[in-house]
């Protein structure tokens, strides 16, 4: 997961709706099925999909009443922990 991207899509969110995360997951899940893909290019579907299920996850934290600031390092600190396990 990369910080700036998931601040970038954040910022995405605010500006727009979050409908337009949900139904990009939905199509790079169906594209990360397709037969034929090579290592590399999963690698870079997966990434996108964690990066945009990140930042729902910190939109709803805002939304909850954090501050962007607060979220985004509430939930780094989330994934963090988990990768710490």
């Amino acid at each position: 997961m990369k910080l700036p991207v998931i601040k970038s899509l954040v910022g995405f969110i605010e500006e727009n709706d979050e409908d337009y995360i949900h139904e990009t997951l939905e199509v790079l899940e169906h594209i990360g099925q397709a037969k034929g893909l090579k290592d590399e290019e999963l690698e870079v579907i997966y990434e996108l999909l964690s990066n945009m299920s990140g930042s729902l996850e910190v939109q709803k934290l805002i939304k909850g009443g954090m501050s962007q600031k607060d979220a985004l390092n509430t939930f780094m600190q989330r994934v963090m922990g988990s990768i710490d396990k």
